[in-house]
C-alpha cells in the first residue's frame, strides 16, 4: 500500500519529530563526517556527550551534528561538541521542507522554501527522498511505492533507461524540457536491496543505484535520520542532509 502524505502534514510530523528530540540534542552530539589523522577516533555514526571536547590535529576535518545543525571543525584546535544559542539556528522548519514525503505529482520543481546550502550556487535536490538520477550511491526510502526521480539539469528532454541488474529488465523514461521529476517505473517495482542502473545519451557513465527502505521517516529528528542513513551508506542523502541544515562556520572555533 502507498504511503504518501500531503505536504502540510509531513511537514508536521517531521516539526513533532524534531521537537521530540530537543531534550537530547544537548547531551549528545553525532559524528557524521571525518578525515584526517583522528579520523579513526571520530567515525561517522560516533556520539560525542556535551562534556567531552573534541581535540584535532593538523590537516583533520571532522564534521558533526545536533538537533540544531551541524558544523565542521578543522584541526589543529580543540572543540566543544556543543554550540552557544547564541548562534545556533532553528533547523526545524528546513528540516520538515527537507524530508516531507510527496508524490511525483505533488514535487515542486526547485528550491525548498527556506533551505540553506553551504554552496547557495549549486543546484541541489530539493527533497531528501528523490532519487539523484546523476549520484550514484545507496539510496534510502520510506515509501518504496512512490520513488521520484529528480534531475537537476532540466533544460532539455531527455530519455533515461533504468535497468534492474537482477535480471537486466529495462524501461524507459521520457522528461520533459523544464521537467524535474518523475516517478519511478511501476513495472521496476522498489524493494530492499534491488539494484538498478541509469543511461541516457551523452551520459559520462551509468549511474549505479541500490535501494535501502527504511519504512517511515525515522524517529527522533536530524540524529535518528543521520543515523539511518550513515548505517545504509546512503552517501548522496547524507550529503544533502550535512549542506542542508549546515551552522554558519563562525560556530566551529575551537574551545580553548
Amino acid at each position: 500500500m502507498s504511503w504518501t502524505l500531503n505536504s502540510k502534514a509531513a511537514a508536521g510530523i517531521a516539526a513533532l519529530m524534531f521537537v521530540g528530540l530537543a531534550g537530547t540534542a544537548a547531551a549528545e552530539t553525532l559524528v557524521v563526517r571525518s578525515s584526517g589523522p583522528s579520523a579513526r577516533s571520530y567515525p561517522p555514526g560516533k556520539a560525542i556527550p556535551e562534556t567531552q571536547k573534541i581535540v584535532l590535529k593538523a590537516n583533520d576535518q571532522v564534521v558533526i551534528l545536533d538537533g540544531r545543525g551541524t558544523r565542521t571543525l578543522k584541526g589543529p584546535g580543540t572543540f566543544s561538541p556543543t554550540v552557544a544559542s547564541s548562534v545556533a539556528t532553528d533547523s526545524r522548519s528546513t528540516f520538515a521542507a527537507l524530508v516531507t514525503q510527496r508524490s511525483e505529482r505533488r514535487a515542486r520543481i526547485g528550491a525548498v522554501r527556506g533551505m540553506t546550502v553551504a554552496n547557495p550556487g549549486a543546484t541541489r535536490s530539493p527533497n531528501l527522498w528523490f532519487v539523484d538520477m546523476e549520484r550514484s550511491s545507496a539510496m534510502c526510502v520510506t515509501d518504496p511505492a512512490s520513488v521520484t526521480m529528480w534531475r537537476a539539469e532540466a533544460a532539455e528532454p531527455a530519455t533515461v533507461t533504468v535497468t534492474r541488474l537482477s535480471d537486466g529488465k529495462a524501461e524507459t523514461v521520457g522528461w520533459l524540457r523544464g521537467q524535474s521529476t518523475r516517478a519511478w517505473p511501476e513495472s521496476l517495482p522498489v524493494n530492499n536491496g534491488a539494484a538498478f542502473r541509469l543511461t541516457w545519451p551523452g551520459q559520462t557513465q551509468p549511474t549505479e543505484l541500490k535501494f535501502a527502505v527504511l519504512g517511515p521517516n525515522p524517529q527522533g529528528g536530524l540524529e535518528n535520520m543521520a543515523q539511518a542513513l550513515i548505517k545504509n551508506g546512503c552517501e548522496a542523502q547524507l550529503d544533502l542532509l550535512i549542506e542542508t541544515v549546515a551552522i554558519p562556520e563562525p560556530a566551529a572555533r575551537p574551545a580553548g
